[in-house]
């Protein structure tokens, strides 16, 4: 098989060659939506499945997948940035607000315990501290998508623990994106210094937060406006314009693209048009973000993965990152309401922590071994977290049709989540005290 591939898809002189350009193409989305499914058949999420039809696609197995073709990057790069403006435009920041002090002590734990434990097993193992600093970052990673839709399944989502998770996975997230810019300042020869550590975080939160000042008084007049334009798709199409303009401002002031498209969901999901945006965008989605996923699993060198080393570092990760974020759920102490909830709701780093990794490649630090561990990591725990959060949650409680599950960013990422299992029952609300 691999040889009529190489056969029919060779490339032609002269530039790109579009025809194994599409051949490969056609490759990737039927091997990432038949192996997605086959992930929902066995109640997992679809990531699963796309992850390893990349492997499977790759330079390790079949060959056909180079992750590293021009054509091919630019399409993971724009899965990446609709993967992270749907996370935008799924947060609340309201609703956030009522949990917001449980939220950012969950967060904050979450990042801490994780990543010195990361980086702790890390160099001892032998990997450098540049790639102990990447190993770590991406342990910090909270799958929202995958989070939310097995919450949502289980009557979870609205309750006090769905929004404290919801929060602190938000947080998490963005702080680690700041970590792994401070890395990248590292890998370009800026060295660590506090100085440059508080201005690459000054300079991603405070870009967020001017998103969001002045997206409040622009984005609702701009849809608005639009939205009276009757063409077909100039809703969807505004809403990427702007997610394109919000990641190339950000990579431009020394901050990250995927900041920037995940500070565009959060202007855009105050807007009447918002589910417009998502319906529109969640399509594109279906194409573009099984290719970066695929082309993360293609990166993996299953010899160096499969290697003792490799398989030791990716053990050690894995109790190291179910852990910490376990122990981070307990992290409010006045919080009464169901702590191991929370933390077991925080464990799956899915597609966050494949984004993570796949930073870590671009800047040339992370490879082989250390790659393949980190890839263990996030699949182990997002295999994980799904059956657990189902024993734990229990019967959902009355009244909580969390009818959200079934949104753009669970379609992308999590459709595999079980379902509730148990009918209803009346269950008293945990109080925050």
């Amino acid at each position: 098989m691999t040889a009529w591939w190489a056969a029919l898809a060779a490339p032609s002189s002269g530039g790109t060659d579009v025809p194994a350009l599409l051949l490969t193409l056609a490759a990737v989305l039927v091997a990432t939506k038949a192996l997605g499914a086959l992930a929902r058949r066995a109640s997992q999420p679809a990531v699963l499945g796309e992850l390893v039809a990349g492997i499977l696609l790759g330079g390790s197995v079949l060959g056909v997948l180079d992750p590293n073709e021009p054509v091919l990057h630019v399409l993971s790069e724009l899965g990446v940035l609709i993967l992270l403006f749907e996370v935008g435009l799924e947060t609340d920041l309201q609703a956030l607000r009522r949990v917001g002090g449980a939220a950012l002590t969950v967060g904050g734990a979450g990042i801490i315990l994780p990543f010195a434990g990361g980086f702790a097993v890390a160099t001892a193992l032998g990997a450098s501290t540049l790639t102990a600093l990447v190993v770590a970052a991406a342990m910090t990673a909270t799958s929202i998508g995958i989070s939310a839709r097995v919450l949502g399944d289980l009557g979870r989502l609205k309750t006090d623990e769905g929004q404290i998770v919801l929060g602190a996975a938000v947080f998490d997230d963005v702080m680690g994106l700041v970590i792994l810019a401070v890395v990248g300042g590292v890998v370009a020869g800026q060295g660590i210094t506090a100085l440059g550590v508080a201005s690459t975080a000054l300079v991603a939160i405070g870009f967020v937060v001017g998103a969001l000042v002045l997206g409040a008084f622009v984005a609702p007049h701009l849809m608005a406006a639009v939205a009276r334009v009757r063409v077909a798709g100039t809703v969807g199409v505004t809403a990427l314009v702007l997610v394109f303009v919000t990641a190339a401002v950000a990579a431009k002031v020394g901050s990250a693209m995927i900041i920037g498209a995940f500070a565009a969901g959060l202007v855009l999901h105050t807007t009447p048009q918002r589910h417009e945006i998502e319906k529109w965008v969640t399509s594109l989605g279906h194409v573009l973000v099984p290719v970066f996923f695929a082309s993360v699993g293609a990166e993996v060198d299953l010899r160096a993965m499969l290697s003792p080393a490799a398989l030791g570092l990716g053990a050690a990760l894995i109790v190291v990152a179910v852990v910490g974020k376990v122990i981070a759920g307990y992290a409010p102490w006045w919080f009464r309401g169901r702590k191991l909830l929370v933390g077991v709701a925080m464990v799956p780093r899915g597609e966050v922590g494949l984004i993570f990794a796949q930073m870590g490649v671009q800047a040339g630090v992370l490879a082989g071994g250390e790659f393949g561990a980190v890839i263990a990591m996030v699949v182990v725990t997002t295999f994980l977290a799904p059956p657990l959060l189902s024993r734990i949650a229990g019967a959902p409680p009355a009244g909580r049709g969390d009818g959200d599950s079934g949104s753009g960013l669970n379609e992308l990422v999590a459709e595999g989540a079980p379902a509730a299992p148990a009918p209803r029952t009346t269950q008293a609300r945990p109080r925050l005290g």
